[in-house]
């Protein structure tokens, strides 16, 4: 069960409008590495989760303050929209540069939304599902929130840059002060998880059935040979188990592809012999 508080978790209210940075804003709610992604990625991963109750409770808790951020930037972007598109056009007719600026504005926040949010990207793209991860396992799924995270802020401080602002800046620098938590977090939660269960994923799948002689081996696969200067390439393997070596001339083992002609029905181009 949910609940609602009416106040924001943080101030949200620009200084003026600007219909233009709005569209730019809604990247950071409907892409990929947006609010609603991590919102709903963190939530469902929480809901499937059967492992120990701190994880699922640890899930929903920041899933849950996903659902904030979404209002807040929701909120941010409606009220950039203010005045426009009316006010902003009349004033760009009598200024040649601001009205190339609203030639950037997302029709569709007028057209469509109402002057208000949708769950797009920048470019309109709506929002899909398939952006989120809840595969069941938690190393795996945390590995790749620590990802979100970190392509969330890195998006959010470009657009902290993008403006002036001081109203969205003070909203931006929140979102940005919690992603450093939620990096750290995720971090720490994939540490514990890697003392109990080792580096790879997934640890339940029995070692004897994998081919052992390639597992540590790093294939240079182009011409050079810088790729052999890396921590990947020599010394301890991160899992501890075993030694990192560098094959600087792969041999293909594998044989040459023939393939079967296909069925008359299938209309295939055929083979010449």
């Amino acid at each position: 069960m949910f609940f609602h508080v009416k106040e924001l978790q943080y101030r949200s209210k620009p200084d003026k409008p600007d219909a233009v940075y709005a569209k730019k804003l809604q990247e950071v709610l409907g892409g990929q590495f947006g609010e609603i992604s991590v919102m709903m990625q963190y939530l469902f991963q929480g809901w499937n989760c059967r492992a120990e109750q701190k994880y699922r409770d640890m899930l929903l808790d920041i899933g849950t303050e996903e659902i904030a951020h979404v209002e807040m930037l929701a909120t941010m972007i409606a009220q950039l929209l203010d005045k426009a598109p009316v006010e902003e056009q009349e004033q760009a007719a009598k200024d040649p540069i601001i009205a190339s600026a609203m030639g950037g504005m997302n029709p569709q926040h007028a057209i469509v939304n109402g002057l208000g949010a949708s769950p797009n990207d920048s470019n309109g793209y709506p929002w899909n599902a398939r952006y989120t991860i809840a595969s069941g396992n938690l190393l795996a799924d945390f590995r790749a929130n620590l990802n979100a995270e970190s392509q969330g802020r890195l998006q959010v401080v470009r657009l902290y840059e993008m403006t002036e602002d001081k109203g969205v800046r003070d909203m931006l620098s929140f979102l940005i002060a919690r992603d450093t938590y939620h990096q750290n977090q995720w971090a720490a939660a994939i540490a514990e998880l890697e003392e109990k269960e080792g580096l790879v994923v997934p640890s339940t799948f029995s070692r004897e059935y994998e081919k052992s002689d390639v597992a540590y081996t790093f294939m240079s696969c182009s011409e050079g040979t810088e790729s052999e200067q890396g921590r990947w390439a020599s010394g301890p393997s991160m899992d501890g188990l075993s030694e990192f070596r560098y094959e600087a001339k792969p041999v293909a083992t594998g044989q040459v592809p023939k393939l079967n002609s296909a069925p008359g029905y299938i209309h295939d181009t055929p083979s010449s012999s």
